[in-house]
């Protein structure tokens, strides 16, 4: 819906390329076209770079935008577009080899004095694990997928016991994922605020950033709440991770909408860098809002071969912007998806608020994919005033005949450790899950 609705605003023709299951969502039919690329299962629709590409030609495109998942980074999709003569949205498919492998762009960031935390290179064995952590002697770790992110394969590893225990569940579950199970040990920050910068590149060397956004509001690494800008940091770290996250798209030749993320260590009031991702972020929106750049329209744009029509001085943050991830989850059934019919559907409205999604009434949520069905986002003066009008906005919003995770989303806004203080990574569920849940009890 996000990009179909870009492409009408810049009078693009868009045929939408659909699995059986998605072939009637609202997406597929307020598109010029819908192209079916075969059954429900991701591996053999979403994740064929022969079907999407046979499609686009089929149906006489000139370009892909690859989305959010699935494809999106996959640098065989951006090669494939080159060799059959189309516009890959996104970085062209050398650099996103490196700036869409952690351990690659990790070389770079150390080449450019950027933080890293450390760690070991690639882990082919139990083994090679194993020696590197005891020779390192840096306990807590964290095993992570070199391919991917969205905590996919990712396990905190607290002495070499836990490590031979989670190596092969994590090397599996990036196998599964991203199609390589390729994993390494980084130093585990135990006080973290997830932060991470917007850029936008075209293809004449100009890189800005659009400020930072605050992912935080976590549960095992899955994002639930964003906002723009992050509060309550040093001027000076701020703009140190802007500045590096400038610096490292600039010397991938970088091209396209990107997000630099960072790790900042609460303890230490320094920052690390964690990886690029190589399109856009479902949170996106918040850093419109707080802008006024449609980043999907920049991201089309520049692939029509636009130089950037701004510069680094013309971008003002203006107000605070928070973004709740709808997702259908029960969230007192240990957030257990709950697809099926949405009997009812009512989003609220007024201003400073935006919803993005799929959902109507009738619409049934499928079971195979993401389990997110909306972004509720809102914007205001200031972050006191943004969480007061979430709240509103929760309140209005109004879904029968699937769980879903709004009266989650609803208590963290209204928490008072929530509103008066930045939270860290662990926070949501350490401190605030332990006692909301015990109150269903």
């Amino acid at each position: 819906m996000r990009i179909v609705r870009a492409c009408f605003d810049e009078n693009l023709q868009c045929i939408v390329a659909a699995s059986e299951v998605d072939k009637g969502t609202l997406a597929a039919r307020l598109a010029d076209g819908v192209v079916v690329i075969g059954p429900a299962s991701a591996q053999e629709s979403y994740l064929s770079v022969e079907r999407v590409v046979a499609a686009a030609l089929a149906s006489g495109c000139d370009a892909i935008h690859p989305g959010y998942g699935f494809l999106s980074e996959r640098p065989e999709l951006a090669e494939a577009c080159e060799e059959h003569g189309l516009v890959f949205v996104g970085p062209p498919g050398n650099v996103m080899r490196r700036s869409g492998d952690k351990l690659k762009s990790r070389e770079v960031a150390v080449h450019l004095g950027i933080p890293t935390g450390g760690g070991t290179q690639g882990l082919d064995s139990l083994e090679a694990a194993v020696e590197a952590a005891l020779r390192l002697d840096a306990f807590p770790y964290i095993l992570k997928a070199s391919a991917g992110g969205g905590g996919r394969g990712m396990t905190i590893v607290r002495d070499p016991a836990q490590l031979e225990r989670s190596f092969e569940t994590s090397k599996q579950e990036a196998l599964m994922a991203f199609g390589d199970g390729t994993v390494y040990l980084e130093r585990y920050v135990e006080h973290a605020r997830h932060i991470e910068v917007q850029v936008l590149a075209d293809h004449y060397g100009n890189v800005i950033h659009l400020g930072e956004r605050d992912c935080s509001a976590q549960r095992r690494h899955q994002k639930l709440i964003e906002e723009a800008p992050a509060v309550a940091l040093p001027i000076e770290l701020i703009e140190a991770m802007r500045s590096a996250a400038v610096s490292l798209a600039r010397e991938l030749d970088y091209v396209g909408a990107g997000t630099i993320e960072f790790l900042v260590d609460v303890d230490r009031g320094d920052f690390l860098y964690l990886e690029l991702n190589a399109r856009v972020q479902v949170e996106h929106p918040v850093t419109e809002m707080v802008t006024g750049v449609d980043i999907v329209r920049a991201q089309l744009r520049i692939a029509q071969g636009e130089p950037l029509w701004f510069t680094q001085s013309e971008v003002v943050i203006s107000g605070h912007s928070i973004e709740c991830r709808i997702n259908a989850e029960d969230p007192r059934a240990n957030f257990m998806p709950n697809p099926g019919l949405v009997l009812e559907w009512v989003a609220p409205q007024g201003a400073g608020i935006r919803v993005d999604t799929f959902v109507q009434s009738g619409v049934h949520i499928p079971p195979h994919y993401d389990s997110m069905v909306a972004k509720l986002i809102v914007h205001a003066v200031d972050r006191p005033a943004a969480l007061r009008l979430m709240a509103r906005a929760l309140d209005r919003l109004r879904i029968e005949g699937v769980s879903t995770t709004a009266p989650l989303h609803r208590s963290i806004v209204g928490d008072e450790g929530f509103g008066t203080k930045p939270i860290t990574t662990r926070w949501i569920e350490e401190t605030f899950l332990p006692d909301w849940e015990g109150s269903a009890r």
